[in-house]
């Protein structure tokens, strides 16, 4: 399960076994939630965030920090995507410390 981001203890990720549409996962401490990004003639129009079916969701600040680090690196994601699903090459995870907004 290729890791795309570690942003304040949260991880983003795919699982290896994905299907579109592209989403990926977030997730801390055995929470998660998912976000799938909507693509209209290759570009990313819109993001959804949706629990995961099983899982317990993450806390407001987890979700907050979901949503930053997802809509900011929206077009880095579909790349990745790409890339592990499409190309298969592997992912380098990115950790970052410094606030997205």
């Amino acid at each position: 399960m290729p890791k795309l981001y570690e942003y304040f203890g949260l991880l983003v990720m795919f699982y290896s076994n994905e299907h579109e549409p592209v989403h990926v996962h977030g997730k801390c401490q055995g929470r998660e939630m998912r976000a799938e990004l909507i693509i209209v003639n290759g570009v990313v129009v819109d993001v959804r965030f949706m629990n995961q079916p099983g899982r317990l969701s993450l806390s407001d600040s987890e979700i907050r920090f979901f949503k930053e680090i997802v809509v900011a690196k929206s077009d880095d994601i579909v790349r990745k995507w790409v890339d592990f699903f499409v190309l298969h090459k592997s992912i380098v995870p990115e950790v970052i410390n410094r606030r997205l907004k």
